[in-house]
């Protein structure tokens, strides 16, 4: 079920009415219901993908807490996340890795049944396999630090990975901070219906206005990348890093939105990454919940900065290639995140003694910008091809038939983010005059209404 559907929209008020409606004891189980049933929408036989790794952490998470010995605590440990792992290698990476060597090859021209089975793994990835795996193998790996007390409820933690608002793209939650919440009695709130509904409002905004306009310009451009004058590529490739912030960003705000009006606070996934004065920081803004994770479950695991340079150094790259190949089976995705690991240890040894804050913030957003290109790109073939169009190599000709009021939009966009400063929209909302919010909800909802993105745009980061 897509946030951006009609069914979404009577989906979301009968599950919140139901859920104020039953006793405490049993909300529970409605939400864990609405979370499969929203999950199921897509495909319902990958639910089972889902109940799987639920049972599969919290029986290694009780088996972790009752050991009485290291080694054994350590082996349920490892079982959960080379288990977890396995699943999201052989839906995700297999077809990559395996399906494409010329061994593999030669095995499924010989045999139809294998080229069938490996085909289906590389064209059926579960919707949000990577956001949830990673939720519930950080669960595990909690239990193991001793930094949470194991679940012993099924259903409670099976809510824990499944809760709905976040389940297909994040913010990828920790334990501690999720569940208390959703064990908590709530009440019927009308700030919490209120905060709720401005975050969806501005996401559907975000997402729809925005993103889903610069769709064209993005698509174009990567498709035919000779077809057209450089300047339109350069515009194109910048546009493909508004695009992405606002899509999954969008995402993250009605995730956020629809959470609240359950009472429940999901944390910040974006901080206006764009005005990052270097890598690090955009890195503090970009993603929060996925570069939390790396943090906390790799690079501090393999020793984080507290080891010899040598070794600082790998853990850097590691975390950075890893964090590309999250995002997909492809040379594209290692690329970009090298790129970022790149820059972030140019940065360590060679930081820029520029002094004014706006040229190191168009340095590193350009930087980012760069970037962006592999990670849009189908192929490290159609990559090539765009950064040729950019320096003009290709000689295109064409000038994009594209509507110049969604550049507009997207600077208002842009100075709306940059005048709101850290405040959470809701909370900026909270501080305006009566007239002037209702002002500003009124334009959203237009915008929403009469200039949204004209072809239907999944969330980008579905595919992740």
């Amino acid at each position: 079920m897509l946030f951006n559907s009609w069914i979404f929209f009577l989906f979301l008020p009968l599950v919140l009415a139901l859920n104020f409606a039953l006793p405490h004891r049993l909300r529970w189980i409605l939400l864990l219901l609405a979370s499969y049933v929203f999950y199921g929408w897509w495909r319902a036989e990958f639910l089972v993908m889902i109940a799987f790794s639920t049972a599969l952490d919290y029986t290694c998470a009780l088996k972790i807490e009752d050991a009485q010995s290291d080694i054994v605590r350590r082996r349920w440990m490892l079982l959960s996340v080379l288990t977890n792992l396995s699943i999201l290698f052989l839906f995700k990476y297999f077809y990559f890795f395996v399906g494409t060597a010329p061994f593999m090859q030669g095995l499924m021209n010989e045999h139809q049944s294998l080229k069938t089975a490996v085909e289906f793994l590389g064209q059926s990835l579960p919707v949000g396999i990577s956001f949830y795996t990673f939720q519930t193998m950080s669960y595990t790996l909690d239990v193991y630090y001793k930094r949470a007390r194991a679940e012993r409820k099924l259903g409670q933690l099976a809510l824990f990975v499944s809760f709905f608002p976040q389940l297909v793209a994040g913010p990828i939650e920790r334990y501690s901070h999720l569940n208390e919440q959703l064990k908590q009695r709530q009440f019927l709130n009308y700030v919490n219906i209120q905060q709720g509904l401005r975050l969806m409002l501005y996401g559907f905004f975000v997402k729809m206005v925005i993103a889903d306009n610069l769709s064209y310009t993005v698509t174009s451009v990567f498709s035919e990348p000779g077809k057209w004058v450089y300047y339109w590529n350069i515009i194109g490739v910048l546009s493909f890093g508004f695009q992405i912030y606002a899509d999954f960003f969008g995402y993250s705000l009605i995730a956020q939105g629809a959470a609240k009006c359950f009472g429940i606070d999901l944390m910040d996934n974006f901080k206006r990454p764009y005005l990052s004065k270097n890598i690090s920081e955009f890195w503090q803004r970009w993603h929060i919940s996925l570069s939390t994770w790396f943090r906390d479950y790799v690079y501090i695991p393999l020793g984080g900065n507290r080891v010899s340079n040598r070794k600082w150094l790998f853990n850097v790259l590691v975390v950075f290639l890893l964090s590309g190949l999250w995002h997909g089976a492809n040379y594209t995705f290692i690329v970009w995140g090298a790129l970022h690991g790149l820059y972030y240890l140019i940065e360590r040894y060679f930081p820029l003694t520029i002094r004014f804050s706006l040229i190191k913030g168009l340095m590193t957003f350009l930087a980012v910008a760069f970037a962006w290109i592999f990670f849009r790109a189908a192929s490290m073939q159609e990559a090539y091809a765009v950064i040729q169009g950019c320096m003009n190599s290709l000689h295109g000709t064409k000038a994009l038939d594209t509507q110049p009021f969604i550049f507009l939009l997207l600077f208002l966009f842009g100075v709306f983010e940059w005048q709101k400063g850290d405040l959470r929209f809701d909370g900026y909302c909270a501080q305006l005059p009566a007239v002037k919010r209702w002002s500003l909800y009124c334009f959203m909802l237009f915008c929403i209404l009469v200039v949204c993105g004209s072809e239907y745009n999944a969330f980008i980061y579905f595919k992740f």
